[in-house]
């Protein structure tokens, strides 16, 4: 890892897609947080998060796209109408928002376990 801010730059914003899966993290409530004793998860499809931030501060609603291209994520009810009538998903990056349902799958609650030893081992140190 460079410390040069001109190569962290770039190796952030030219980062492959499993890269920017990890970065694309967002924080956990106050409640998972103590239930699972994580502070954040990388963001998937099916989580339902409340924005923080900006105009749609305090909108919750699922996820409905992971735009890692972007570096955004799509939210059921965070729109904006166009001019033509037409309704488009507004992008929010995933640093503003928390999750506050996490969609559990297998693999999704070994990273919470492993994540959770971690923070453990760390406090028994």
């Amino acid at each position: 890892v460079s410390s040069t801010a001109r190569k962290a730059r770039k190796a952030h914003f030219n980062a492959p897609s499993h890269l920017r899966q990890k970065i694309m993290s967002a924080t956990l409530s106050k409640e998972l947080r103590a239930k699972y004793n994580v502070r954040s998860i990388p963001i998937r499809r099916d989580d339902e998060v409340m924005v923080m931030r900006g105009q749609f501060k305090e909108r919750d609603g699922k996820v409905t796209q992971v735009y890692r291209k972007k570096w955004r994520i799509h939210i059921e009810r965070v729109t904006r109408d166009k001019v033509n009538g037409q309704t488009v998903p507004v992008g929010i990056h995933p640093s503003k928002v928390v999750i506050t349902k996490i969609k559990l799958d297998k693999d999704r609650k070994a990273l919470l376990d492993r994540k959770n030893k971690a923070t453990k081992s760390k406090a028994d140190a």
